[in-house]
């Protein structure tokens, strides 16, 4: 054994800030602890507080971080501060692996294992502490552990002692948070860090790039990130470390580097531990770092002077109507190029360039949404209803789950025999939360081993939780195949994971409880902490896949089919997919195309093995946001009846009578989801459907499906005017959905009488408006009076009036020399009307609201024009005063 490394202990800055934690967990049991980059918060903060190195009390320490790598760097360095390996006094439990002893006094975990932990013992027996590392990423099991864990110090242990800790958090919201109703909060503790300048280097694309759509990346912004590496090589010194979004991002800039004088080094959470190791030890020769967000925070990775940055990360989401979940490529937010640029001046000075323009950069947005915002919450909600909490509103997040997300993570556990309907968790939910997987994975490995065996429904969960490499292709049981014979870090992980699933005890009659010495999973529901009777770990048995989808609102379900009844790859695939995803069973529609159980079509790449199957269970989908279709990405072969069985929550049978095609549409269905199994006409529909069909027929066809007369529209016009100027009891008549909300008011009887759209176009519709005047104050009489059909001119005719224009005045086009002798421009409702002068041809002449003006001066210009074009008829100088005709001159001398 070594000694301490008291030099290296002594340099990290946050020492200056530990008596004042300390102090405050003495005071409050809970602080917040802000410490950039580099002070030694993830590494000397445990080992003081677990009385490791200055002198204090011994106490047993639990550090909680996001992600497996920051896990197993962290624990490697404390040990390597105390002069000790591995599993001694400090250890670590990832996902699969677990090194620690019974000395182990510091344990470094994912925040998915601590909430297996909470699972099994929610008073954590035996820890003293627990720091909370990263908590300014906001993932989803962070805010979740934070709660559970206030929920205990409230409840059962208030000696335990909580800290968050972060380079960039939100303090005062954190303190709010930990001080949980304590007036001021949780205490605040700032370390001062030791940083070095940073010069920033603003690199965009010569040519304008596509933004990123979903998961896909330009190709032309992954050459010019290439680019970038490449000119930083040559400008500066040091290692190069560089973020990207994903894995499949990183493999095409890794391929694009060939070449270069350097090493090339991939860090994703996918990779195996030897890689991350390798890439987080000092080296002799220079390296390019290809990372994702991994390297964001928490690892320090030696020799690193250089950052570049794509300005591109990952964000959870989901389309909640469709069950469409995935993640999506956006624009990393200025938070994180804060925390990505301070890689480069970790030991000395660096620089740090961006692949955007300077001006981006403002409208970058400011954080990082929060994952309980934008994620899928099935899983939170299955945490939630096993802690007690089904609504989570009793629950101490920084901030509350949206509603809508939660609604729909229940409608998902329902259907999965999680969850009672009112959102308690059944003895099958609390078997199911023990898993370490999302609540639908968790039904197909339960219930998927009762038919296919235990050992196939782990192989294909396995699967289901890691989406296989694009190169695997789109056939599920073809996936699966390459991945039992592959040798690559893809299926080095799958056999990993499928033996983790198998040996979780996970059986048709549910799961049994892991051992403590067993590698533990990640991402798991705890156990109630308000309900001592959930305790236990039940799991009820799978459900009958000939009769029923998920367990029964108690948790219970009828006797399982034989485990192993299902044989052959393709088949065994398809049960357990569409077990997962009900909601994306889909029926062939034509070659390539599928109508999905949820109402989403779906649609197959050309060459794909999978388009001539009848029927598909979609394991992996996405669809841009303009497009029609999802394209399937993972699926398999499924006959109707293991569709029927799968998805049995959404069949269901009745009359459907709608507007289809321009008419009433009226059948007897059978349906899964929007998926029409059978379908017989009915004769006679019941007439209540048949109504709604047919307005719905004029909602989205509009009213001209009525008989519409000259004097009807012209009625619906007069109407029209009357409400936009006196309003009151004169109805809304202009718009059709304001007719359709009063259907019943002028519709009737003649509606409820009709069958098809042929008897709507023998309802009269101005016979029907007469039924909307306002007959009741008498003002219906005073329908000709306020808006006159017709205005009698001085010539005697009667002119019609138009009162079509929706905003303006109502039109009276007429003859110049039938309005002579007249002062004033006729009024309609005390509204003066549009007067719209005609030649004696009949063609218009002049426009004017105000006749009296006209006489006097624009009537001069239209008779010098007209007295040429028209000699035979009258143009006297004085308007006003001459007799009105609709004669020649000729005539007006007989």
């Amino acid at each position: 054994m070594t000694a301490i490394r008291q030099a290296e202990l002594d340099a990290l800055p946050v020492r200056e800030a530990l008596p004042g934690l300390v102090s405050a967990l003495d005071g409050h049991g809970a602080a917040v602890l802000c410490a950039p980059p580099g002070t030694g918060k993830t590494t000397l903060v445990p080992l003081v507080l677990a009385g490791l190195v200055g002198g204090g009390p011994r106490r047993r320490v639990v550090v909680a971080e996001p992600r497996r790598i920051a896990a197993r760097a962290a624990a490697r360095r404390m040990a390597w501060l105390l002069g000790e390996q591995v599993g001694g006094s400090v250890g670590f439990t990832v996902r699969g692996e677990r090194v620690a002893g019974p000395g182990t006094v510091v344990e470094v975990v994912t925040t998915g294992v601590l909430l297996q932990r909470l699972q099994r013992d929610q008073e954590l027996a035996g820890v003293d502490v627990v720091i909370l590392d990263e908590c300014h990423e906001r993932h989803l099991d962070a805010d979740t552990v934070a709660a559970f864990l206030l929920d205990v110090r409230e409840t059962l242990r208030p000696e335990l002692r909580l800290v968050a800790a972060s380079a960039t958090t939100d303090a005062a919201g954190w303190a709010r948070v930990l001080g949980h109703g304590r007036p001021g909060g949780a205490p605040v503790v700032t370390a001062a860090g030791v940083s070095y300048p940073v010069e920033t280097v603003w690199a965009p694309p010569a040519r304008p790039v596509r933004p990123p759509h979903g998961m896909r990346v330009d190709p032309a912004q992954l050459t010019h990130v290439a680019s970038v590496v490449r000119r930083a090589l040559a400008e500066r010194s040091g290692d190069v470390l560089c973020f990207l979004p994903g894995v499949g991002e990183l493999a095409r800039v890794a391929g694009q580097l060939g070449g270069v004088d350097a090493e090339v080094l991939q860090i994703h959470g996918r990779a195996p531990a030897a890689v991350q190791d390798a890439a987080l030890a000092p080296s002799a020769h220079r390296r390019v770092i290809l990372a994702t967000a991994v390297a964001e925070s928490s690892l320090t990775v030696p020799g690193v002077r250089v950052v570049v940055d794509s300005g591109l990360a990952r964000e959870p989401r989901v389309d909640h109507a469709r069950g469409l979940g995935a993640l999506a490529t956006v624009r990393a937010s200025r938070a994180a190029g804060r925390q990505r640029a301070g890689r480069a001046g970790r030991e000395a000075p660096g620089a740090v360039y961006r692949c955007w323009s300077q001006a981006e950069d403002g409208r970058l947005p400011a954080f990082p949404s929060p994952e309980i915002r934008i994620a899928d919450l099935a899983q939170f909600a299955l945490q939630a209803a096993c802690w007690g909490d089904p609504d989570a509103a009793g629950l101490a997040l920084p901030d509350p789950p949206p509603a809508g997300a939660m609604a729909a993570a229940r409608e998902v556990l329902v259907a999965v025999g999680a969850v009672t309907p009112d959102g308690r968790a059944t003895p099958r939910g609390v078997g199911m939360s023990r898993l370490g997987l999302h609540p639908r994975l968790a039904r197909a490995l339960l219930d998927g081993a009762a038919a296919v065996g235990p050992r196939r429904a782990a192989e294909l969960v396995a699967l289901l939780s890691e989406e296989p490499p694009r190169e695997y292709g789109d056939d599920l049981a073809a996936a699966w195949r390459r991945a039992r014979a592959g040798g690559d870090a893809y299926a080095t992980r799958w056999r990993a994971e499928a033996t983790r699933l198998r040996r979780s005890g996970a059986t048709p009659a549910g799961p049994s409880t892991p051992t403590p010495t067993r590698p533990e999973p990640e991402a798991a529901a705890p156990l109630p902490g308000r309900e001592a009777a959930s305790r236990r770990a039940v799991g009820a048995p799978a459900p009958d896949l000939r009769a029923s989808g998920a367990g029964g609102a108690d948790g219970s379900a009828a006797p399982a089919t034989a485990a192993g009844a299902v044989s052959g790859d393709d088949a065994a695939a398809g049960l357990v997919a569409a077990l997962a995803f009900p909601e994306r069973v889909a029926k062939a529609k034509g070659e390539g195309a599928f109508l999905m159980a949820s109402g989403t079509a779906a649609e197959l790449g050309d060459g794909s093995r999978l388009r001539s199957a009848p029927w598909l269970a979609v394991a992996v989908a996405d669809r841009g946001p303009h497009s029609a279709s999802a394209r399937v990405r993972l699926g398999a072969v499924l006959d109707e009846d293991t569709a029927r069985a799968a998805a049995a929550h959404l069949l269901a049978s009745g009359d459907e009578v709608r507007w289809e095609d321009g008419d009433v549409a009226a059948r007897a269905m059978h349906r899964l989801g929007a998926i029409a199994l059978a379908v017989r006409p009915l004769k006679n529909p019941d007439p209540a459907l048949v109504r709604a069909a047919l307005l719905e027929g004029l909602r989205s066809d509009g009213l001209g499906l009525l008989r519409w007369t000259p004097d009807a529209r012209a009625l619906r016009a007069r109407l029209g005017f009357l409400h936009r100027t006196l309003g009151g009891a004169w109805p809304d008549v202009a718009d059709d959905g304001a007719l359709l909300a009063r259907a019943d008011d002028w519709l009737e009887p003649e509606l409820s009488r009709a069958r098809r759209r042929a008897d709507l176009a023998r309802i009269d519709a101005g016979q029907a408006l007469n039924r909307l005047l306002p007959w009741a104050t008498g003002e219906a009489a005073r329908l000709d009076e306020l808006a006159p059909e017709r205005i009698e001119v001085p010539s005697g005719s009667r002119i019609r009036v138009d009162y079509s224009a929706e905003h303006g005045q109502p039109v009276l086009a007429v003859k110049l020399q039938e309005l002579f002798g007249l002062a004033e421009t006729p009024r309609v409702a005390g509204v003066p009307v549009l007067v719209h002068l005609l030649s004696p041809a009949g063609r218009p002449a002049a426009v004017t609201a105000d006749l009296a003006s006209f006489w006097q001066g624009g009537y001069l210009a239209v008779r010098a024009e007209l007295r040429g074009r028209y000699p035979k008829h009258p143009w006297p100088q004085d308007p006003a005063t001459a007799e009105p005709t609709r004669h020649t001159n000729a005539r007006l001398r007989r």
